[in-house]
């Protein structure tokens, strides 16, 4: 067999697997909005985005999805809030900063921490974090969206972490050696250099983070308390939309309004994947754009 043809049969086994992959997601799509759409004739996308009430075995059902819709953003916020300064800050101490030994170290529990079951952390959530909260703050309950937002913030910050830290490495070091010579600090080459020129991959990571906090699903049914309704604090229960879906999926009939429902919920959460990629690829090549033309 010549090189020419090795190189002709790996290019179409390439070719095949990509498409498989291509093929599984749209068969995947395809059946989410065949499941889900059909409840569109019973309810309008208004009524259905932004009513106020979830009901679906009531008599008549409500279909109400923007409490759980703002449950799933809020938690997704509050995550991003504590994930994001933790996690670029991590990368940046275990890429330019701490010693051998240490980076090490670090890298090792950080890719531990992204290594544990979702299902682990939402036990530790009801276990310890609930009863910490409860006792604290005095409240009626520690599932709520705090908790929630610190699990999720936990299950982000690998993610986080670890694109921040390639990009970081990523950073050529002529760049850095250049900075040194102008006698710039190494807090200076830091702030000046490194994490411009670094931006887009960082960007890209908080995104992928706010991507992975919004679709999680064990988590949130398990810590967010289950209340399907407008918080009136970070201290009360909520239902973001992966805990209904999960929650409910078993007990609604086959082919019923409460299953059409819960489809075109997954019908939400892809689009709002989808924003999350398109904006992560936007602000990358943005980023990227910027960072040549400075330096």
């Amino acid at each position: 067999m010549t090189r020419q043809t090795k190189e002709i049969i790996i290019k179409y086994v390439f070719f095949t697997f990509s498409l498989v992959s291509i093929i599984v997601l749209g068969l995947i799509v395809f059946s989410l909005f065949r499941e889900g759409l059909p409840i569109f004739g019973k309810v309008s996308v208004k009524d259905f985005l932004f009513g106020m009430e979830w009901y679906p075995t009531y008599d008549p059902p409500s279909f109400g999805i923007f409490p759980l819709l703002f449950g799933s953003l809020i938690v997704t916020v509050m995550a991003t809030i504590i994930a994001v300064p933790l996690g670029v800050m991590a990368a940046i101490y275990i890429s330019e900063i701490a010693p051998q030994g240490i980076k090490e170290i670090l890298k090792s529990v950080i890719e531990l921490l992204a290594g544990l079951p979702s299902v682990v952390l939402g036990f530790f959530g009801m276990v310890v974090v609930a009863p910490w909260l409860q006792d604290t703050f005095d409240l009626p309950t520690g599932l709520n969206i705090i908790n929630a937002s610190m699990i999720l913030a936990i299950m982000a910050i690998p993610t986080i972490s670890s694109i921040s830290e390639d990009a970081l490495y990523a950073v050529p070091r002529e760049f850095k050696e250049a900075s040194y010579a102008l006698g710039a600090t190494k807090f200076e080459t830091i702030t000046q250099v490194i994490i411009p020129s670094a931006l887009s991959g960082i960007s890209t990571a908080v995104m992928l983070g706010m991507a992975r906090a919004i679709g999680e699903t064990m988590v949130v049914l398990m810590v967010a308390g289950g209340a399907a309704a407008i918080p009136g604090s970070i201290f009360d229960s909520v239902r973001p939309m992966p805990a209904s879906i999960a929650a409910e999926m078993g007990e609604a009939p086959f082919r019923s309004a409460h299953y059409q429902a819960l489809f075109a919920i997954g019908i939400v959460l892809f689009f709002m994947t989808l924003v999350f990629n398109l904006v992560a690829d936007y602000v990358s090549h943005k980023f990227r754009q910027v960072g040549s033309g400075t330096l």
